[in-house]
């Protein structure tokens, strides 16, 4: 009796995680295709002379103690940091637990990591969610403060009973005067567009757990009592105070678990883009892939198949689709994402708070850039993810984070030019002086974040049609045009295989994750 295959399109986290699952808890073999010649997908780590680049930032933590647990299986944890410690050196343990091994000599690992981020505006810093605290009281002025919190009872008093778009969906939880100094404009920033024309679906996903009010009781909680489990079930995502992170980079875990893909017997091939999937009745039955380096075209068949490709991709790749349902996906809309890595003897910018510093670099994971004169969303600085993605200590190594189109101003400019506009950038809001900056370089990835707007309101019939062929599953964020992150992905692709070993032919469970409570992260 021949053994049962399964075709997955993409080497991504919920790709990987379909493969790893179907290893070990069927004998169904994997046979993944990656059209890049990385493992990760936008989850890799890109290495640049001896610096590693995370694109996007990926703070390992879930709600799901199944991803939590998934996660320590491939890199187990180091060691746990103290209440307030975060790495200080190469050298430095994680913890005072004595046998915890030398950072040094123990690669496959995963760190714990303390968590800031926080917002740069006005030339200013203010807390990552906002807090009431004397620095944003400072920062702000006490006239803006009077009108934030007028606002905001007023948005509790006469709440907008039906949500339109995510304007209406920020002014009811934080105020119109609130959402108009943090919100509006950076959103616009990130999606190209206003508020008025994306859907509510958005803040759904993304900050649903969030509000003014658990902040607030968050703030008072960790006066008294600190959260010191790294699962921190009882916190907001928003609000957590550790993660888990490999030691070099996102990619070193994704590359490790294809690692074990592969020695299991599953196989990876890069540079292989599928360009075609053939259908009869209800069933996928072949697919066909293009080898990139060489220019060949072959067929492949499979029992099961799992898309992470591109929803707009897939259908369009796919044979007797009903024009309706094409005209759909192609109206889907993506935004693509640059990232400019650069390598500086010093920041410019000072702390501005009490969290240790390395090295005088102010201690943020990321930095939300909220200045409307600069087109720069995001402030990476990969030396407080980990100083292993540095080759040197007595540099900075930052990534700046845009948000564009593709083929448009920002998207088509050259790397060259792109690294200066990025740098003048940066100089212009006093972050960096031009004159410390070492070494750059620019990373373009499209399709990064599909979108809520276009046709997206009609995206039901794209499901409706899909869901009926009973051997294909959608996973991933592309796959199902959701912004999940990395842990809701992986959870569409352990709930795909658990359908396979059920035989339950219902994909509901697949949707609903990221969409009920147990599965929610808010940003």
């Amino acid at each position: 009796m021949n053994k049962k295959t399964a075709i997955i399109i993409g080497a991504g986290p919920a790709g990987l995680t379909a493969a790893y699952e179907l290893l070990i808890k069927t004998d169904i073999k994997p046979i993944i295709f990656e059209a890049t010649n990385d493992i990760g997908g936008i989850s890799k780590t890109v290495k640049y002379k001896g610096n590693r680049i995370d694109l996007g930032g990926h703070r390992f933590f879930s709600k799901s103690k199944r991803v939590m647990d998934f996660w320590q299986d491939v890199l187990p944890v180091q060691g746990k940091s103290s209440k307030d410690d975060i790495i200080l050196g190469r050298r430095t343990l994680l913890s005072s637990n004595t046998n915890a091994p030398d950072p040094q000599e123990d690669d496959d690992v995963m760190l714990v990591r303390s968590r800031l981020s926080r917002i740069f505006f006005l030339r200013n810093f203010f807390d990552y969610p906002i807090s009431l605290n004397i620095n944003t009281f400072k920062n702000l002025g006490f006239i803006r403060i009077l009108r934030i919190g007028f606002s905001y009872l007023w948005s509790r008093i006469f709440k907008i009973k039906k949500e339109k778009n995510l304007e209406d969906f920020f002014i009811n939880r934080f105020g119109k005067e609130l959402y108009n100094t943090f919100f509006k404009d950076y959103t616009h920033k990130v999606w190209g567009r206003p508020c008025s024309e994306i859907r509510p679906e958005w803040g759904a996903q993304r900050i649903k757990g969030l509000s003014i009010s658990k902040a607030i009781f968050h703030a008072i909680k960790s006066i008294f009592k600190k959260d010191d489990s790294i699962h921190q079930k009882n916190t907001e995502t928003s609000l957590i105070e550790q993660f888990m992170y490999p030691k070099f980079g996102p990619g070193q875990l994704w590359e490790e678990l294809a690692r074990k893909i592969e020695a299991k017997g599953g196989r990876i091939h890069l540079d292989c883009k599928v360009t075609g999937l053939t259908s009869n009745k209800n069933e996928i039955t072949t697919v066909t892939v293009n080898n990139i380096k060489s220019g060949e075209s072959k067929k492949e068949n499979a029992d099961y198949f799992f898309s992470t490709m591109p929803v707009k991709d897939l259908i369009n790749s796919m044979n007797d689709v009903p024009k309706k349902v094409t005209e759909i996906a192609n109206g889907l809309v993506y935004r693509d994402f640059i990232t400019v890595g650069l390598l500086l003897r010093k920041l410019k910018i000072k702390n501005q708070t009490k969290h240790k510093t390395i090295n005088n670099i102010v201690p943020d994971n990321w930095i939300y850039i909220q200045e409307r004169d600069v087109k720069v969303g995001r402030l990476q600085i990969f030396n407080n993810w980990s100083p292993y993605m540095v080759k040197n200590d007595d540099t900075v190594w930052i990534g700046l984070e845009y948000f564009c189109n593709e083929g448009d101003e920002l998207w088509s400019m050259t790397d060259n030019k792109f690294a200066e506009f990025a740098i003048n950038e940066l100089e212009k809001i006093e972050i960096i002086s031009k004159n410390d900056v070492l070494d750059s370089t620019v990373i373009k990835m499209p399709k990064t974040y599909p979108a809520y707007f276009g046709s997206y309101d009609k995206f039901d019939d794209i499901r409706n049609y899909v869901d009926k062929i009973e051997n294909l599953f959608l996973i991933g964020r592309n796959g199902m045009h959701r912004y999940n992150n990395q842990d809701h992905s992986m959870l569409t692709a352990m709930e795909a295989v658990e359908n396979i070993i059920q035989n339950i032919k219902t994909k509901d469970n697949i949707w609903n994750v990221n969409t009920e409570g147990e599965y929610h992260e808010g940003k």
